[in-house]
């Protein structure tokens, strides 16, 4: 073998090493990358999960808002990133309790009663006004002392929440998407698909709550989405008997 065929071959040789060095890396990154994303979902490969589905308060048939169905659509792909599996159940037929799946429930109280139920247990520091007359407080949001309040299609707020219940590693996370509108809704599973490494960075396994701000929505849809404020800790201490309202206008 001659110089010129020797270094041809030693060449061939060493890109396939760097190659498959690169492969290697490549697939421990991803999937390093894959397990935490799976951690923070509560999502292990092959697990189950739910989507609890609010129904349309504008409708008195069974029906689902088109904004929230796309809400659930986000959700299904993140979940089928995971590589688990989802169930879809409706806001009235779920009476089991939660840590065994990782639930996603969307659409405020006034329309999902899976919501009431864990905001009441969860979030007692958290009142959303569901009067369905009109008025300048419909919908709006109490969060301590602090209320927001909606300008339809201006400014609208909405919550998005990681919780655990007790301590326990085992126990599965549920996600709350609670909405002013229900383009909210999928406003904030928008907001959680593009954030979630920076939240799963900051929070890790922990509970948060989140008030987001979507702006202008009737011109730019779910895309243009403000985090407001962590109130992770005021959303989760109970309401003072009497407390000073300060009110957030939309401007």
């Amino acid at each position: 073998m001659n110089d010129d065929v020797r270094n041809i071959v030693l060449g061939v040789v060493a890109a396939g090493i760097s190659a498959a060095l690169g492969w290697i890396a490549r697939t421990y990154l991803w999937k390093r990358k894959l397990r935490r994303k799976q951690a923070f979902f509560g999502l292990p490969e092959n697990s189950e999960s739910l989507l609890v589905v609010n129904r349309d308060p504008a409708t008195a048939e069974p029906a689902v808002h088109r904004f929230d169905v796309f809400a659930l659509l986000e959700l299904s792909a993140l979940i089928k990133d995971c590589g688990a599996h989802f169930q879809v159940v409706t806001q009235d037929a779920n009476p089991q309790g939660f840590g065994e799946r990782t639930e996603f429930c969307v659409g405020g109280p006034g329309s999902n009663r899976r919501m009431v139920a864990h905001m009441a247990a969860m979030l007692p520091g958290i009142r959303v006004n569901v009067d369905p007359e009109p008025g300048p407080d419909r919908g709006a949001f109490q969060i301590g002392t602090e209320r927001y309040r909606m300008e339809p299609g201006i400014t609208e707020y909405v919550l998005l929440a990681r919780l655990t219940a007790g301590d326990r590693r085992e126990t599965r996370p549920v996600f709350l998407f609670c909405g002013q509108r229900a383009i909210t809704n999928q406003a904030a599973t928008r907001y959680l698909a593009r954030h979630h490494e920076r939240l799963a960075r900051k929070h890790g396994g922990n509970s948060f709550v989140l008030l987001l701000k979507v702006v202008n929505s009737q011109a730019y849809g779910p895309d243009v989405v403000e985090l407001v404020a962590d109130v992770t800790r005021t959303a989760q201490t109970a309401l003072p008997v009497s407390a000073p309202k300060n009110s957030h206008r939309a401007s």
